[in-house]
């Protein structure tokens, strides 16, 4: 067993170990909270000693579950704040979940608010308790995993994804570089010095050696995908002859799944429409009271196989803010976006006009943003792939929404939008919905592309 092999296994440990506490402490003040006082509430129907075990056990599950769900257990790799969302979020559903649960068992209408305020209190103590848990955790796992030292292959194309690695220290540590134009046996002497390797925006036939390499030495590699990487990713095993094959089907969703995501389509966009009918509301006022203007913002986007339809959002610019008839995204720091349209930007509530979309087909909850026609035509030239994003029908959230931010690169965003396509499910969406939540509080997820720029930069 080589080095490598023991790290990761003690990296496992950790993390599993790391999770035993949280989930055990979160169970346990919740079995605190149902002792002293939410049993209690039952009256006559109160538990015995094993319907109480019941209670703390079906917690432990749900807990376990949701927030495997946000990936919340990745301690050592999320930053601290992040990790710490995503638990938090977990929990608030986890108990809003068990606050039904409650309700429906105790049968008293009075004990509502009563109840309520037992799961609030409860809920805090777990925030303040999954803060500090992730903190110790989290430090404690740096300490005792440097970061890998790493050589990164660089191909023909620039990108910042370096400096993306640079900012995570905690983790990576990009030590040297060497081109892959280099001499195959002087890259592989090279690499023979370092932990690990980034094989950055490398030819496949290049890639292909190099992997081959770093697999012979036992070291870690990094490496940025190709698209046909991703397409065949979610291919099948075909194991009917002694020659092994794979089968890529390229047909997304069946028939059964697609139903029932547009049934939640329709189920979630009406009740979203009536949640949120009061902020729209208050939203429309604002808009029209500050400047005159519409309220609305109706602009053309593509969706499933290119097909155009009209997206509804609330106004966050200027009237004339694209007067000169050039389509651009939002820069940072934009003069063109106004007071308030700043403050729906930031809390997403400019997007909630897009709800009567997806209740009318148009749009899905779950899908690849939707671009205008002349931006994706922009696109096309420099990545001719990035037509593949609309072979499923676009969403108001998605991969590239959950995973990526304003301003990624247009390739980078196609990846992530074919890894949706490749992969998408019932299940997925459910997950990316959920995910969301976390990003709606990620200030760096509505970063708008650099000064000067009209569209993301492509950096193929």
């Amino acid at each position: 067993m080589n080095n490598n092999t023991n790290v990761e296994t003690q990296k496992k440990v950790f993390r599993f170990f790391s999770s035993v506490v949280l989930v055990v402490t979160l169970a346990t003040l919740f079995g605190v909270m149902w002792y002293l006082r939410l049993q209690n509430l039952m009256n006559a129907n109160r538990f015995e000693g094993k319907g109480n075990y019941v209670m703390i056990a079906l917690y432990m599950v749900l807990s376990v579950l949701v927030i495997n769900t946000f990936n919340g257990f990745e301690f050592g790799s999320a930053r601290i704040s992040i990790l710490t969302m995503s638990q938090a979020i977990a929990v608030g559903l986890v108990n809003a979940m068990e606050y039904v649960i409650i309700i429906l068992m105790i049968r008293i209408l009075k004990h509502t608010w009563r109840t309520l305020g037992y799961i609030a209190a409860l809920t805090l103590a777990e925030a303040v308790a999954v803060l500090v848990i992730t903190y110790i955790s989290t430090k404690l796992y740096r300490r005792l995993f440097p970061p890998f030292s790493i050589l990164n292959i660089y191909g023909d194309y620039e990108n910042d994804l370096v400096i993306k690695m640079n900012r995570r220290d905690d983790k990576y540590s990009i030590d040297g570089e060497i081109s892959c134009r280099e001499p195959h046996e002087k890259i592989v002497e090279e690499l023979a010095k370092y932990d690990a390797v980034l094989i950055n925006d490398v030819p496949s036939e290049i890639r292909n050696d190099i992997v081959k390499a770093c697999f012979a030495a036992d070291k870690r590699v990094y490496f940025t995908p190709k698209i046909s990487d991703i397409l065949i990713k979610g291919s099948e095993e075909v194991n009917l002859f002694d020659t092994p094959l794979y089968l890529c089907k390229n047909v997304g969703m069946d028939g059964i799944s697609a139903a029932i995501k547009r049934m939640g389509d329709i189920i979630i966009s009406a009740i979203g429409i009536i949640l949120t009918s009061p902020i729209m509301l208050v939203t429309a006022i604002l808009i029209h009271k500050y400047d005159g203007g519409p309220v609305f913002y109706k602009q053309v986007r593509c969706t499933i196989g290119g097909k155009e339809y009209k997206i509804m959002k609330f106004r966050s610019m200027i009237t004339d803010a694209e007067k000169d008839g050039k389509a651009r995204l939002a820069s940072e720091n934009d003069d063109r976006i106004t007071p308030i349209g700043h403050f729906i930007r930031a809390t997403r509530i400019d997007e909630l006009p897009q709800f009567f979309n997806i209740l009318k087909g148009e749009m899905s909850i779950v899908g690849p943003r939707p671009e205008r026609p002349e931006i994706i035509a922009e696109y096309v030239k420099e990545v001719p792939e990035f037509a593949f994003r609309t072979h499923v029908k676009a969403g108001l959230t998605g991969y590239a929404q959950v995973y990526g931010k304003y301003n990624t690169t247009s390739y980078d965003k196609l990846k992530l939008d074919m890894i949706y396509c490749e992969k998408c499910s019932v299940l997925l969406d459910i997950q990316l919905i959920l995910m969301t939540l976390r990003v709606i509080f990620t200030k760096d997820a509505t970063e708008g592309v650099a000064e000067g720029e009209t569209t993301a930069k492509v950096h193929k």
